[in-house]
């Protein structure tokens, strides 16, 4: 090969690789004249939100529980109204055995005797078992405890009251005897009291 070959050649290479360093530097002066918005621009892909739809939150009732409660409920006030029927009943017996009669039991006809006529008295009395005081007593305590001393639920345990008196008036046949009446006025004084603490107003 001849000197002159090889000269042609080399010129032929310099010549591409001179070529090519400038359309490097124009393809790198053509971007370093973009501003840096227009840069942004051509990288920023918009997605859409998946959330936009549905970013209202909805509430649904629990329908389960709902009904769980007002059965408690429910549940608590007919247990209340049984426990004063029992308890009103039973305080109006014990007042007539301290008075020497049954005027429960049909016939009327029963004797009482001296023991049982004296501890009768003595639970009827004021400081008694079945006197006003601890009567009452103990219907307002049975209605607290079945409420949890829920104070939103002081005139529901009233009503509930009310229904076990004049319940117990039906089991007895009548008019309860004055005790009952006195310890009747007693626990309505009391739901008054605790509606008042708990600065509620009362509707007895």
């Amino acid at each position: 090969m001849s000197v002159n070959g090889i000269t042609g050649a080399t010129n032929t290479y310099d010549a591409y690789q001179t070529s090519q360093a400038a359309s490097t530097k124009a393809a790198q002066e053509n971007t370093s004249g973009k501003t840096s918005e227009e840069k942004d621009e051509a990288g920023v892909v918009y997605e859409a939100s998946k959330n936009s739809a549905s970013s209202a939150k909805t509430y649904t009732q629990n329908t389960d529980l709902v009904n769980k409660l007002k059965a408690d409920a429910e549940a608590h006030t007919r247990q209340l109204q049984s426990i004063v029927e029992q308890l009103m009943t039973k305080q109006g017996q014990t007042y007539n055995t301290a008075n020497g009669i049954w005027s429960f039991l049909a016939s009327g006809d029963f004797t009482v005797d001296a023991a049982t006529k004296a501890q009768a008295e003595k639970d009827v009395s004021e400081d008694g078992y079945w006197g006003v005081k601890q009567t009452s007593d103990r219907i307002i305590d049975f209605a607290t405890a079945l409420t949890g001393g829920d104070p939103d639920k002081i005139e529901e345990m009233r009503e509930a009251f009310k229904k076990g008196y004049k319940q117990a008036e039906k089991t007895w046949g009548g008019e309860l005897p004055d005790i009952s009446k006195r310890t009747y006025d007693a626990v309505m004084e009391k739901f008054d009291k605790m509606a008042e603490d708990a600065g509620l107003t009362t509707s007895n």
